[in-house]
């Protein structure tokens, strides 16, 4: 079974509910908060998320706030992430098969809940072609 880390801010705490109750029975699910619509720092959240996908404790990653904005920067701060901030299905699918991206970002302010699991549904079952994509892959960490 899949691990699967999910965090979000306090604009994304609904949404990160209804998704890990929507992926509960598929996949093994690590919240790494927030626990409530409190406000909060969302890097205080996408970091340790951040960090267990890269060092593989869990497979995949979702972030949620707003925009998608903040949490898809903080993520992509870590070397090893590649986070896609997506809107539609497409963004998601593409994200994956030529960027192999191992986050999303969701933003919770500009789409609707069921289009939110949509993408997260088409991001987590969706596989990396390789190919010539594996090169651009490959050169885009710093270090």
């Amino acid at each position: 079974m899949k691990k699967i880390a999910i965090a979000c801010d306090h604009a994304g705490f609904d949404y990160k509910e209804i998704i890990k109750k929507h992926l509960e029975n598929q996949y093994e699910i690590e919240d790494f908060g927030t626990y409530s619509k409190d406000s909060v720092d969302y890097p205080d959240f996408v970091h340790p998320a951040a960090s267990s996908v890269e060092n593989g404790t869990n497979d995949l990653g979702i972030l949620i706030c707003g925009s998608g904005q903040g949490v898809s920067i903080t993520a992509n701060k870590h070397q090893q992430i590649r986070c896609a901030l997506c809107w539609d299905t497409e963004l998601a699918a593409l994200a994956k098969q030529h960027n192999n991206a191992n986050m999303v970002a969701i933003p919770a302010r500009f789409i609707s809940s069921d289009l939110a699991i949509n993408i997260v549904e088409t991001f987590l079952n969706t596989e990396f072609e390789g190919g010539r994509h594996q090169n651009r892959v490959d050169k885009i960490a710093c270090c």
